[in-house]
């Protein structure tokens, strides 16, 4: 993966996303995110969040219930389907995404994902076990890092490295409100911007 090029990085197969989240994509980043996200929307244990690879990108979140059965949601990997829930919450609203057709999906598959490959999915925990600011900073490192990578200033493996040494160097203070949020997300950025391989 040290050679991968930001052209390689925004190719996903499924997905058109754009560059930033096509490269959070390949560097499994957009999976951390939605971790954090998840355990701040749902009020759960991250122990209780599990993160699975599913090449298909036809189910975009399972829940499993205490009797054993899962709920799946699932649909064409298009985003104006989820950003059409959202205008229309709590009704639903017709979406010019075209409708999941099951006799060409196939089949689908899951795999666990390699905490090893991808670090930034390890990062991911940690800053939600280390609580406070760490989350944000973590975010605000990784803008910075995709940008540098995007702007071929540094490489696919080292925008790991600099959103891990910005977590070390930037303190991850107690938020108590926005102002808060903004300055540690600025000092995050300022630290990461600073960081070059």
């Amino acid at each position: 993966m040290q050679k991968v090029t930001p052209e390689q990085a925004v190719a996903h197969p499924n997905w058109s996303m754009g560059a930033k989240i096509s490269v959070d994509s390949a560097s499994m980043m957009n999976k951390g995110l939605e971790l954090i996200e998840a355990y701040h929307l749902f009020g759960l244990p991250q122990e209780q969040i599990e993160i699975l690879v599913h090449k298909q990108s036809v189910i975009h979140s399972m829940v499993a219930y205490v009797d054993g059965s899962v709920l799946a949601q699932l649909g064409t990997p298009d985003m104006r389907t989820p950003i059409a829930y959202a205008l229309g919450y709590p009704k639903r609203m017709e979406s010019p995404s075209p409708k999941l057709d099951f006799t060409t999906v196939g089949s689908l598959s899951f795999e666990a994902p390699d905490y090893n490959r991808f670090p930034a999915l390890k990062l991911a925990r940690e800053a939600l076990k280390i609580g406070g600011a760490a989350s944000t900073i973590l975010n605000a490192a990784n803008e910075i890092a995709v940008e540098k990578f995007l702007n071929k200033e540094t490489g696919f493996l080292e925008m790991i490295k600099i959103v891990e040494q910005t977590l070390e160097k930037v303190s991850s203070a107690t938020i108590n409100s926005i102002e808060d949020v903004l300055n540690i997300d600025n000092e995050a950025r300022r630290v990461a911007s600073k960081i070059s391989f």
